[in-house]
Order: structure tokens, then C-alpha cells, then sequence
């Protein structure tokens, strides 16, 4: 035991030299990570300086993790990796800097004997200090992880070797930086403190407390001494002061904040950290100004209110973007979120489009600039930053700022001063850029830049979800658009009009068709049908069968043996989708049809006299069901002036509605609409969808014979 009452154990070891290794550098916490024996996750085993429950993410980190890590990379290379603050780990680690977004340096050596490779030890520094490490403090740091590799290939060779993450319930050891004594408490507290106040350890618990600061938050000593600040002032257990807590603790950097205790008392709070703990200075505002307390780089991290509004913002953009069906949708709302949230001028979405750049989105940069941009060669404009294409954004503050990062770009002038540039990337490859332009500069906190970066994320599935959806979308139109009729036949004798609508929502194809067909000078057909689904599949098995169906007419055959052979052919097919199908042969000369329907819906029939009903008639299954199905076929009388209307499920069905009573009100429209078939195929649409919103594919076909049996003979000649 390391209390000089029992045997000194490795973890003891382990924990001085981790303790010692951050003191002797001027560090302000440490921690050790060590890999499972599996070889495959790294799990946190001791940290010293910052309570572990800070340090979450860190608990347990898959070696095989795609995205760039600190510490991963010094495992995996088995070299130090420097960290020069929270922007260079923005700027390399973007996905580590969202998990720990707090602005220091950090430095992290892999823990190596041999060939064998055991963890990594990482330190955090202020990001105060120099942006570079000294030779001797690589030194240092890199003889820190050798001992530590040492004493547990020692313990290894020794049959004791070290077990990380085997028991379930692990917890990392905390190891402190200072005695707990208490006697030293004010001591510490005087020290780092330039007025009173109380002082706490990394945990937040109250060691030290003046009797005036304890008036002032309205409880006794003894109640303060030992608990943490927020469980023992109610009002002050609130997330954004313990972030202030947790800030302070983990960046080594002054932090302030207002807190109003209840009823109308604003006390001024000022946290001063080192890596023993914080000294808090308490007064209260009455009216004056607090003195500012110092931010490192004279960047101010974003108040209370601004995260909670960008964090709605975010959370709003999020919830909007699950229902971005289009590209167009997509760039809208990414535009108006961005511009309103974080006070931008100008924004920008490109996306690489055969080696050029395609302009997909813009607002507030000057048309002339977005039209010299629109189809330049790559990489034109796109600043070529180390990393770009591997996901690491840049935030440039000024034009000198991106003058020095990307010379290339010197002449380019866009209007702008200070710019963030997100990459968006999919799987390792780069699907686009996010660009936003300030007119004066910019300097990006490292909440921003957390947030953005959270934003580009979801703004890149998105995007790639938006753009196969654009991209099947117009494969699947045009496949159906040269599916369907180009136009329909002109047959003396037989006037025609023909309606399609596709969905207002979703995909907006599906299977719906219809055709018209010259067979003789006195006769014709007419088909229309329905194909299950809204896909590129639908669409394809609608051209099979409406070719099938041509054929077979052609060919002689009556309606029934029309339905029973395209039957019989889906059936060997196999297309796992149901098709259903309404065919009608029409005899201009005797003014009759004969009828056959694989399960669908029968027509409407408007007589002379606007008596309107619809057809009953004998139903046979749906296509492709039963290789042996049979399709009786009824006759119809069709006189001169008599409207056949023939139609798909998306005029008489829509949700939230009862068919029966659809079916009356389509009947009346029919019976009381004029005699044009053009004014009766848009009655019957505006009746079915009054909205002009249609959930489901509509295809409608009205015919109607218009000469007597006297013209027989003039249209055959």
C-alpha cells in the first residue's frame, strides 16, 4: 500500500509516477490509458488533476475507431503526438474536440517496451504556454512513458501482469495532486486567490469557505465544508454553472459567471483554477460591473444564453433535416439555420461534380463571385489546408489569417473577412464543403467551432441522403416518363383524354399506366393499371406489363386471354410486386366495350343523359398471383355521347377519408360536369384532390364515341 501499511502495489507505482510526471512538467492533469488484453480497446486506468467522471469519453476508446484521435494515433504510430490547443484539436481531432470541447494543449506519449505496446500517457497543459514543446520536455515526457512501460513489462515477467477493463466494474483511480489535508486548505486557497471566497477541489467539493461568502450564498460553514458547491446551494445546481466548473478544471483558465440567488440577489462568481483545485471569488453585483476576468487569447467563450440558443438551433436543424426530402430542402434549411444561429453574412454548399465545383446553395455572397465560381476546377476557391479531405475543418478569423494558411488563395476575393470551412465527409470521402462568411473578422470560439462542427455531421448525412434521393428520384421519372405515352393515338370515332399526377410527397413515381391502343379503323383498347410501390421497381414492372398488355391486344387476343397471358408471363417473372390491371376492347361501330379487370377498380359510366354509375363487373385476381387465374370479361353498352372514365386508386382513395363517399361525390362531379372531356378530367381531379395534394399516383382516362353506325363506312374508307 502506498500508505507505508502494506506492500507497495503497480497501481501505486503507476499512480506516483503519473502524479510526479505532471508536477515535475507543470501539467494540470494526466492520466494513464492502458490497452485491454484483447488488443483492441484502450480503457482509462488512473488520472490525476481532473476527476474521471470529466474525462468520460476517455473511459474506453476502440482501437480500430476511423476517425483521427490523439491517442489512438500515438498507440498506432508509437510517437508523441502535440496538441497546441483546443483549436489545433478542433482543427486535426475534430470529432474528439466535440467530446472535449475545452481549451488546452495536450501532449501524449505511447507506452512501449519492444515491440509490445501497452497505452499511452496523456498530459494537459495550459494553452497559455508556448505553442511548441521544448526538446527537454519531449524528453521528459517520452522517459515518463518508458518508466511506466517498464514497471509493467516488469510485472508481466513476474506473473503480475496488469489486467485493464477485465473486470467490469473498473473505475480509473483518481489520484491527487496535493495532501487532502485540510489544514493546508486556506493556505492553497490565499495563494490563488487575489480576494476571499471559498476554495475547491477538481470535484467541485467546498474545502475552504469564508464566513462572508457563506452569508452571501445564505448557508452555514459546516453546511458548505466538504459537499460540492452545487448540492449544497440549491440554485446553483444548474448545468451551465457546473460546464463553468468543469471549463475551468479541465483548460487551467480563469471563468466567470452571474447567478441569481433567489429572490433577487445577482451574485458575480470568478473561478480561478490550478491543477489543486479552484479559488472562487463571490460578490455580489449591486448595480457596478465586475471586473473581467481574462479569457486565454482574449477569445470569450459563449455566454449561458448563446449556447442554449445555438444548441436549439442545433437541435431544431437536426429535427428539420430528418424531413429534408431534396437536395434543395436540405440547402434551404442548412442557409437559414446557420446565418440566423451564428450571425453569418454569406454562405456557401459545394459539392464536387466531375472535377469542378457545382455551386448547390448560396446566400449573401455578391452573384457575380458565385457565378465565377459555379464549374471551376477543383480545388479553385476550396483553400488547399492539410487534412481538408479527411474532415478537418478550418476557421480563418482574417483575410491575413487565410493569407497565411492558403497563399494559393491570396488573389481570390469573395467579399468576405473572416470564414469557417466544413467539410462534409461520408465514409472517408469528401461529398462537399459548408462554407460561412463574415464581412468583418470573426473570432471563433471553441463552443463555435464544437457546434459547427456538430452541424457539419448532420448537414453531411443529409446532404448524401438528399442527394441519392434527387438522384433515384430523376432516374425513376425518367424511366416512367418513357414508359408511360409520349401521346395517344388519334382514332376518328373516339374522342380521349388522359390525365397523370404523381404524389405530392415521398418518391413521386410509382407504378400507375395507361395506354390506348389501335387494333382496327372500328376498334380499339384502352388500358390503364396499377403497379405496388413507389420505386424505380414499380416503374420497371409497369413497362413490362403495359408492353405485355400492347402485344397480346395486337396480337388479336380478347380481354380476358389479354389479362390471363400477361398473368401467366409476371408469374414466371417472379417480381415480387402486385399489378393490377383493367382492360377494355371498345367496338366503335356496334358502340359496345368488352371489360376484363385483374382486381381493379371499375369504371365510371356516364350515360347520354348524365345518369353516372359505376360498372359492375365480374373481378378476376391481381397479376402475377395465380400462373392459372382466369379473367371473365363483361360486355357494356356504349352509345354515342357515353363517357367511359377508367382510373387508378389515387382519385377515390386518400387517407383520413371513406371510399364509399368519395365514389358519391366523384359520381355527382361526373353526372353535373360539361361536355368537354377536358373540363370533365380536371372536375374529376379537383374533386378528388381539392387541396391539390395527393398521397397517392393518379392516373385517370376518360373515352367517349362520338359518330353513329351511318359513319361506318366513311371512317373505313
Amino acid at each position: 500500500m502506498a500508505d507505508g501499511k502494506g506492500p507497495v502495489t503497480l497501481q501505486d507505482l503507476l499512480d506516483r509516477t503519473l502524479s510526479r510526471t505532471v508536477k515535475s512538467l507543470g501539467a494540470s492533469a494526466g492520466a494513464i490509458v492502458l490497452l485491454e488484453p484483447d488488443g483492441e480497446v484502450l480503457t482509462l486506468e488512473a488520472i490525476a488533476g481532473v476527476p474521471p467522471e470529466f474525462l468520460r469519453p476517455l473511459r474506453h476508446v476502440r482501437l480500430t475507431t476511423a476517425a483521427p484521435d490523439p491517442i489512438i494515433e500515438a498507440v498506432r504510430e508509437r510517437h508523441l503526438v502535440w496538441v497546441s490547443s483546443g483549436e489545433d484539436l478542433a482543427r486535426r481531432y475534430p470529432k474528439v474536440a466535440l467530446l472535449l470541447p475545452y481549451s488546452r494543449a495536450s501532449a501524449v506519449a505511447p507506452i512501449a517496451s519492444g515491440r509490445v505496446v501497452w497505452g499511452a500517457l496523456a498530459l494537459m497543459m495550459s494553452s497559455k504556454r508556448s505553442s511548441e514543446l521544448t526538446a527537454g520536455e519531449r524528453r521528459a515526457i517520452t522517459s515518463a512513458g518508458d518508466r511506466i512501460a517498464t514497471l509493467l513489462q516488469h510485472a508481466a515477467d513476474t506473473g503480475q501482469r496488469l489486467q485493464p477493463g477485465s473486470d467490469s466494474g473498473h473505475r480509473p483511480r483518481f489520484v491527487p495532486l496535493t495532501s487532502p489535508a485540510r489544514g493546508d486548505a486556506a493556505t492553497q486557497f490565499a495563494t490563488r486567490l487575489p480576494e476571499g471566497g471559498c476554495s475547491l477541489d477538481p470535484r467541485g467539493r467546498i474545502t475552504f469557505v469564508e464566513p462572508t461568502a457563506a452569508e452571501l450564498l445564505g448557508e452555514s460553514v459546516p453546511h458548505l465544508l466538504g459537499a460540492r458547491l452545487w448540492d449544497a446551494v440549491p440554485w446553483l445546481n444548474d448545468p451551465i454553472y457546473q460546464h463553468h466548473h468543469r471549463d475551468a478544471v479541465i483548460s487551467q483558465l480563469p471563468t466567470s459567471f452571474t447567478a441569481l440567488r433567489p429572490p433577487d440577489t445577482h451574485l458575480h462568481f470568478e473561478l480561478y483554477p490550478d491543477r489543486t483545485g479552484l479559488s472562487v471569488r463571490i460578490s455580489p453585483t449591486c448595480g457596478r460591473h465586475s471586473p473581467k476576468v481574462p479569457h486565454a487569447g482574449g477569445t470569450e467563450p459563449m455566454t449561458g444564453s448563446a449556447r442554449l440558443e445555438a444548441t436549439h438551433h442545433l437541435v431544431h436543424l437536426a429535427g428539420a433535416l430528418t424531413e429534408a426530402a431534396t437536395v434543395r430542402d436540405v440547402v434551404d434549411l442548412v442557409a437559414d439555420h446557420l446565418l440566423l444561429s451564428f450571425r453569418a453574412q454569406a454562405f456557401l454548399l459545394l459539392v464536387p461534380e466531375a472535377g469542378r465545383i457545382q455551386v448547390i446553395g448560396h446566400r449573401g455572397f455578391h452573384p457575380e463571385f458565385v457565378d465565377h465560381l459555379d464549374h471551376q476546377p477543383l480545388p479553385w476557391y476550396i483553400p488547399s489546408v492539410p487534412g481538408l479531405a479527411t474532415g478537418v475543418p478550418s476557421f480563418f478569423a482574417s483575410r491575413e489569417e487565410r493569407r497565411a494558411a492558403c497563399p494559393a488563395d491570396a488573389d481570390i476575393d469573395d467579399g468576405m473577412a473572416a470564414w469557417a470551412l466544413l467539410p462534409l465527409i461520408t465514409s472517408g470521402h469528401p461529398i462537399g464543403i459548408c462554407v460561412l462568411g463574415y464581412e468583418r473578422p470573426h473570432s471563433f470560439t471553441p463552443d463555435e467551432r464544437t457546434i459547427l462542427i456538430t452541424l457539419a455531421a448532420l448537414i453531411t448525412q443529409a446532404l448524401d441522403r438528399a442527394r441519392q434521393y434527387d438522384a433515384e428520384h430523376q432516374l425513376a421519372h425518367g424511366l416512367q416518363d418513357r414508359l408511360l405515352p409520349q401521346t395517344l393515338p388519334a382514332i376518328p370515332g373516339l374522342d380521349v383524354a388522359a390525365r397523370y399526377l404523381p404524389a405530392s410527397h415521398g418518391m413521386d413515381i410509382g407504378g400507375d399506366f395507361y395506354d390506348l391502343i389501335r387494333l382496327t379503323t372500328t376498334e380499339a383498347a384502352a388500358v390503364i393499371g396499377d403497379v405496388q410501390g413507389h420505386n424505380v421497381s414499380a416503374a420497371g414492372l409497369m413497362g413490362q406489363v403495359r408492353t405485355a398488355v400492347h402485344a397480346y391486344a395486337i396480337a388479336g387476343a380478347t380481354p380476358g386471354e389479354v389479362l390471363a397471358r400477361t398473368n401467366r408471363l409476371l408469374t414466371d417473372l417472379d417480381p415480387d410486386l402486385l399489378t393490377s390491371c383493367l382492360y377494355a376492347h371498345l367496338d366503335l361501330s356496334h358502340h359496345s366495350a368488352h371489360l376484363a379487370t385483374a382486381g381493379h377498380h371499375p369504371p365510371f359510366l356516364r350515360h347520354p343523359d348524365t345518369r353516372t354509375h359505376i360498372v359492375p363487373l365480374l373481378p378476376g385476381p391481381l397479376l402475377g398471383v395465380d400462373p392459372a387465374a382466369a379473367y371473365p370479361t363483361t360486355e357494356v353498352a356504349l352509345p354515342p355521347g357515353t363517357v367511359l372514365a377508367l382510373y387508378t386508386d389515387g382519385l377515390i382513395e386518400a387517407p383520413g377519408t371513406d371510399l364509399d363517399t368519395n365514389i358519391a361525390k366523384l359520381t355527382a362531379t361526373l353526372s353535373q360536369a360539361g361536355d368537354l372531356l377536358d373540363g370533365i378530367a380536371v372536375a374529376l381531379l379537383d374533386q378528388a384532390t381539392p387541396s391539390g395534394s395527393h398521397a397517392d399516383d393518379t392516373a385517370l382516362l376518360l373515352l367517349r364515341i362520338n359518330y353513329t353506325l351511318q359513319d361506318t363506312d366513311l371512317i373505313a374508307s
